[in-house]
């Protein structure tokens, strides 16, 4: 959902670029310009730019910004590795550290006054699940080669084939909950914030909802990477 005002349209509006006004745009320049897009790229530089700022070069004796990044690192790698081995944990770490460090700072963002979050719109978190999705059967095939269907058909031999089918709409519905999930969490945060700032902005009412609005971010960003963990370690689990 939109704020009334978005920062971004003034910094277009500046640099004469075209200001969508549907969102996806019509042409594309304003397709490349729709705040979700915008948005995205802002979130992308804050995490080129700020990690930059804070931590350096590497040191020896670490420093504030160092022992920081450590410590996000580390927790990071370890929730990967407690529900998918060390080793794999490592392997996928960059693809995953991803996902979480995106959708905490795009959550997070829809906050501030005249910026939206990019994970309010199903274009974005659609967008992420198929990467999942993909990736997770792709490290099934690596693992197990054809095998892999044996995920599919359960430990029953004459249920084989309706296990097929359930199991088949049951992985293809996860591009449906994982998006949704994310998507519709952060869509009503930001209808909620934007009705209460057009209402009562100048006063303390928004508050409370901020401070739920922080937990939520923090929440849905643990509750994607989680099932993405879990569903990339499921695939590479041998079937039972």
């Amino acid at each position: 959902m939109e704020h009334p005002i978005l920062f971004i349209n003034v910094i277009l509006e500046f640099f004469r670029l075209p200001v969508p006004h549907t969102p996806t745009g019509h042409g594309i320049w304003e397709q490349l310009c729709t705040p979700y897009m915008t948005y995205t790229w802002l979130v992308m530089a804050f995490w080129f730019i700020v990690p930059k700022l804070t931590m350096g070069r590497l040191e020896i004796i670490p420093g504030k910004g160092q022992n920081f990044w450590e410590i996000v690192v580390g927790g990071l790698e370890d929730f990967f590795a407690e529900n998918m081995g060390r080793e794999r944990a490592r392997m996928l770490f960059p693809f995953l550290a991803t996902f979480f460090l995106y959708i905490l700072v795009a959550n997070l963002i829809g906050l501030i006054p005249g910026f939206m979050s990019p994970t309010s719109s199903l274009n974005i978190t659609l967008g992420m699940t198929i990467m999942v999705w993909v990736t997770h059967h792709i490290l099934g095939l690596r693992y197990h080669g054809f095998n892999y269907i044996k995920h599919f058909l359960g430990p029953v031999k004459w249920l084989m084939p309706f296990m097929l089918i359930i199991e088949i709409i049951s992985n293809c519905a996860r591009l449906l909950s994982l998006s949704f999930r994310l998507f519709g969490n952060i869509m009503a945060k930001e209808t909620l914030l934007t009705v209460l700032f057009m209402l009562a902005g100048a006063y303390f009412a928004p508050l409370p909802i901020l401070v739920f609005g922080v937990l939520v971010s923090v929440i849905q960003a643990l509750v994607f990477t989680l099932l993405a963990v879990l569903y990339c370690a499921q695939a590479m689990e041998e079937a039972h």
